[in-house]
């Protein structure tokens, strides 16, 4: 693994942030906090595991990418631009009337997504059908599921979980954003999600932990996983709510609240 490597993934993880804060203080509000946390693990995948060409979003062999906790649609759009997907400077249209950026990732708008989502927990099974339809078409694509913790305690995980082990898929990644905190307080308080690795072992899927703010950590666990055969992946990786901004890491208050004036110059101080 090299350093420039790490530098600039780093980097772009830092441009990322600076535009989920300006593009939702444009417009008004948004979930940058879960944005924050996923940061890393976005810019990873798509900067070193997805294969796509953004001159042909459409391509039946690219690798594929689904946002199951599509709320966090700020930090997505931010990857996608620096990707070259798009121009950065249409971030700014974020949740405005006709934009192709919604408040949630909307395909049919916006070229290079392979799904809508924004109904938590069906972004998964999403996944495992595009997973199957590769093994069933003898397609060599994998595809990467990104969900919130909170959002497993939607039963319909399961049952994607429960398919995908049975199927044998194991072309489908499934990186479970573990920051611990959902709208309406810690996640082990509202609903516990108990031991996620067993879980996840006990549905048949082989199971890795992942410092989720970690590029190095991401990939090597991402060149590990690449010698499991026939199970579904999930990683697990810890991550922190709000993370590169102090004063709102953890702090529900900043759940999708608007910034103001000097709240938002202090956070891009922060992740400049």
């Amino acid at each position: 693994m090299r350093s420039e490597e790490i530098i600039k993934l780093n980097t772009i993880a830092k441009k990322v942030r600076k535009n989920i804060l300006l593009m939702t203080a444009e417009a008004g509000g948004g979930h940058y906090m879960s944005s924050f946390s996923s940061v890393e693990i976005l810019v990873s995948i798509f900067f070193t595991e997805l294969r796509f060409d953004v001159r042909n979003p459409d391509n039946p062999d690219r690798d594929r990418f689904v946002l199951s906790k599509g709320h966090a649609a700020p930090a997505l759009y931010a990857v996608m631009a620096e990707a070259g997907y798009f121009p950065v400077d249409e971030l700014k249209t974020l949740r405005k009337c006709g934009s192709r950026l919604q408040g949630h990732p909307v395909m049919h708008r916006l070229p290079g997504l392979d799904t809508s989502s924004g109904s938590l927990g069906q972004g998964i099974s999403t996944a495992v059908g595009i997973a199957l339809s590769g093994k069933m078409d003898k397609r060599k694509y994998r595809v990467f599921v990104l969900l919130g913790d909170g959002e497993c305690q939607e039963g319909i995980v399961w049952e994607a979980a429960m398919s995908a082990a049975h199927f044998k898929l194991d072309n489908l990644i499934a990186i479970i954003d573990k920051n611990n905190l959902q709208i309406s307080g810690p996640t082990e308080k509202v609903m516990s999600l108990g031991d996620m690795k067993a879980k996840w072992e006990a549905f048949g899927w082989s199971v890795f932990y992942v410092k989720g703010h970690d590029i190095p950590d991401l990939l090597a666990t991402y060149k590990k996983i690449k010698t499991v055969k026939n199970k579904p992946i999930a990683l697990i990786a810890d991550t922190i709510k709000g993370c590169g901004v102090p004063f709102i890491e953890n702090n529900l208050k900043y759940h999708t609240a608007s910034l103001n004036e000097e709240e938002l110059k202090k956070a891009l101080d922060c992740v400049m």
